[in-house]
């Protein structure tokens, strides 16, 4: 079995999918692995370090490809890049398919098989594999750095002989992955953590990291969770009383944190225009939803921008600042995936299309695009 780990042709994209440790966790189930020349470098992993632990390096995508089984990469590659790769290619990777419905029929007629890494089930099984978790867990993390090096204060409080100085008090918008990182990240940097979410049980997690929930907890909020977990459609009138607490809330805050993302949707809007102007001067807003028209209406993609003295963080690809350590989960992730699919007798690939975790994942096959909704 032969593995093709490709350099990313975006220019903002650091991470790589597949780090020497993975690369020899590879070769002892039996593969080759081809690496593109200069794949790791932006995430700190030379071509030596690959070549130590026994990948072979190559000078070109094609030349990775060559004869090759399976191909990871960090972003969806260009059906171009995989001119000449075999047929039935595997190309596992994040593949952000809804809007880009074109791109995703150019690799079924490119007559690659195609993993959309994002759509892995959260099940127990497949936790080692889910790239959502181990990607939102560091960007939650991140943006609270963010933060305190745009803040220009300090973030715990200090008692010192000339006076005593506040902490800072943060506010986070969404208790995902991302959020609950972010807030466990502000209460040890020393912090007054606040937190919100649509989903009711989400409050004692809240509470266990040593944060204050901030909701409207009447009737209504205590059943707005189906059997299934997910949040129920609130009524107008809780809408409105929701929203006037969180704008009442706002104006008090130092920081701002948000991460509510939506698959396929436009990220809902969660700070309006007059919730950051009522913010002091010189609070900074994160937005973790901007590559999806952010959860901040003034929010900018990848600029970070001032109003009325409140600094909006529209970074879409935080956790490239810290690349290594992304790289390292993320590879991690993808390596998990691949293990199921290698035979540990014949040391060969294949594919078991009766597999939850596979038909979860699977986007193309035989040159037809196999989920409907991105279909053109």
């Amino acid at each position: 079995m032969r593995i093709a780990v490709l350099a990313e042709t975006d220019t903002t994209e650091a991470r790589v999918a597949a780090t020497p440790e993975t690369v020899k966790k590879f070769l002892s189930l039996g593969a080759d692995a081809k690496i593109q020349t200069g794949a790791g470098i932006k995430s700190g992993f030379t071509d030596a370090a690959y070549q130590a632990q026994g990948g072979q390096i190559v000078d070109s995508a094609a030349a990775a490809l060559a004869q090759a089984d399976v191909a990871l990469c960090v972003r969806r590659p260009n059906a171009s890049t995989l001119i000449g790769a075999k047929e039935n290619l595997a190309v596992i990777s994040i593949m952000d398919p809804f809007g880009n419905e074109n791109a995703i029929g150019e690799l079924a007629r490119a007559n690659v098989i195609a993993f959309a890494m994002e759509f892995m089930p959260r099940i127990t099984r497949a936790q080692t594999m889910d790239i959502l978790s181990s990607q939102a867990n560091l960007a939650g993390y991140r943006a609270v750095i963010e933060a305190a090096a745009e803040y220009g204060r300090s973030f715990p409080m200090m008692m010192t002989a000339a006076g005593t100085v506040p902490a800072a008090k943060i506010f986070i918008m969404g208790v995902g992955v991302a959020g609950l990182q972010a807030i466990a990240t502000a209460r040890r940097l020393g912090t007054i953590v606040t937190a919100t979410d649509v989903r009711p049980a989400t409050k004692e997690q809240v509470e266990s990291l040593g944060a204050k929930f901030i909701a409207v907890e009447n009737d209504e909020f205590k059943q707005a969770e189906t059997s299934g977990g997910y949040a129920k459609e609130m009524s107008p009138e809780y809408q409105k009383a929701q929203a006037e607490l969180i704008a009442s809330h706002i104006s008090k805050q130092d920081i701002v944190i948000t991460t509510a993302l939506i698959p396929g949707r436009p990220a809902p809007k969660l700070v309006t225009e007059e919730m950051v102007r009522s913010m002091r001067t010189g609070s900074v807003i994160v937005d973790l939803a901007a590559e999806r028209g952010g959860n901040c209406a003034l929010t900018q993609a990848d600029e970070i921008i001032i109003v009325n003295d409140v600094k909006i963080i529209g970074a879409t690809n935080l956790i490239c600042r810290m690349a290594s350590t992304a790289s390292s989960l993320y590879a991690k992730n993808l390596f998990a995936f691949v293990e199921t699919m290698i035979s540990k007798e014949s040391k060969t690939f294949s594919i078991n299309w009766d597999d939850e975790l596979v038909k979860a994942t699977a986007l193309t096959r035989d040159g037809v695009v196999l989920d409907q909704r991105f279909v053109t």
